[in-house]
């Protein structure tokens, strides 16, 4: 086991800056700023394509972290470049929070406020000063530019605070408009449910909130996250499948049928376990470590025998996604490795190893960088969805790599 996890970790980290982070390196806009908005599958680069938030939220926060990891001086020039971006443009500074999209020029697009993107720009932006702060760096990074991306991290916690937060039935809702007003469509993408409530939101609002409290120990900050966690044991968590829910109504009412997402499933289960690592209560640790276990089991039921993992399924309708996404496998090998690592499951470690080897095989693009979006059902190459774009960031499997390196198995 010993010689297989020293071999991981080294492929890893060359993955992480020969492949993946070597191609974003050659996504930045020279001309507009930023970075550029679309690659399509095919290698095709759309200068003109439209900006998404969480594309860029999601750059900030991978070169951050592998700054963090590596020290190496080009990623943090990167996640600075991204930051100043962002600030500059993406965030809304007469209504405060987010745009959810610009056009290429840096024009707001679409100015609804999806509380997905305002926590990944949390996730980013705290990233980002932990990186500055794991080794000085502010040759690049001025003391001024990191207390500006800690004021907006904290600013952006209390807007989500403020408009998504519900104080009547606990939980956090979807969107607003750009005057945080109610909104007809919360939906993320077309692929969503309507609904007020998703388990996607509030795993990637706990995701943020964690990291912040890596550097900001806030008492209103600690309360959201314990809530937080207490939500998903207690409300997302449906506790006949070990499954977790996706849509709910405002009063946690489930909706939109019978829906397991094996990908969310083994995503949540270690950032589940992370958060209450983070938070440090030992009471919360022990409620959720027996969740965590159970979640990853139940995600299994997605996994094929070459080791990767399906996207979901539709039991009410008897369908499912069986296309083979990169962000599930990259999240596949991060939550085995989790249960190996927390409770000495060599089993899970199999997995974890057996996905990796599939991802090598199958969507590595070792020619032209990054990874394929997918391989689909009947074992083709998937070309047609984006290299790069609006939810093709450098997140998932940059995240992936970094996890393995840095986790003591």
């Amino acid at each position: 086991m010993k010689e297989q996890i020293k071999t991981i970790k080294e492929e890893v980290r060359d993955c992480l800056d020969n492949n993946i982070l070597s191609f974003w390196l050659k996504m930045q806009d020279e001309e507009n700023g930023g970075f550029y908005g679309q690659m399509t599958g095919e290698g095709e680069l759309v200068k003109t394509a439209n900006k998404g938030g969480i594309l860029n939220a999601r750059i900030l926060w991978a070169f951050s972290a592998a700054y963090r990891a590596t020290q190496n001086p080009d990623y943090l020039k990167a996640a600075k470049r991204a930051k100043d971006y962002i600030l500059n443009y993406f965030i809304d500074k007469e209504f405060g929070g987010t745009y959810w999209e610009l056009d290429c020029k840096g024009n707001p697009v679409d100015t609804k406020k999806q509380f997905y993107a305002i926590g990944f720009t949390i996730y980013g932006l705290s990233e980002f000063v932990r990186a500055v702060r794991s080794a000085g760096a502010l040759d690049i990074v001025t003391a001024d530019e990191e207390a500006e991306a800690f004021d907006m991290a904290k600013q952006l916690f209390c807007v989500i605070e403020e408009h998504s937060f519900d104080k009547e039935y606990n939980g956090y809702i979807e969107a607003c408009t750009r005057e945080w007003q109610p909104i007809e469509d919360m939906r993320l993408s077309d692929l969503d449910e309507n609904y007020p409530k998703s388990q996607n939101t509030h795993l990637h609002i706990i995701e943020p909130y964690a990291n912040l409290y890596r550097i900001w120990k806030d008492e209103r900050l600690e309360k959201a996250l314990r809530n937080l966690i207490y939500i998903f044991t207690d409300k997302i968590l449906n506790p006949e499948t070990h499954h977790l829910d996706l849509f709910f109504e405002n009063d946690w009412t489930r909706g939109a049928g019978q829906l397991e997402s094996y990908g969310h499933d083994i995503e949540c289960s270690w950032l589940m376990h992370e958060a209450a690592l983070v938070l440090g209560d030992k009471e919360v640790l022990a409620k959720v470590e027996p969740i965590v276990q159970q979640v990853a089991e139940a995600s299994e039921k997605g996994l094929n025998p070459d080791g990767s993992m399906i996207h979901e399924a539709n039991l009410t309708k008897g369908t499912a996604d069986a296309d083979l996404h990169w962000w599930v496998q990259a999240e596949t090998v991060v939550g085995f490795a989790n249960i190996y690592q927390y409770f000495g499951d060599e089993a899970a470690l199999e997995k974890a190893l057996k996905c990796w080897q599939y991802i090598k095989d199958n969507l590595i693009d070792n020619e032209n960088g990054e990874w394929h979006w997918s391989v689909r059902k009947d074992g083709t190459l998937n070309t047609t969805d984006d290299k790069a774009g609006f939810w093709k960031c450098p997140y998932h499997n940059s995240r992936m790599c970094i996890e393995i390196m840095e986790r003591e198995m």
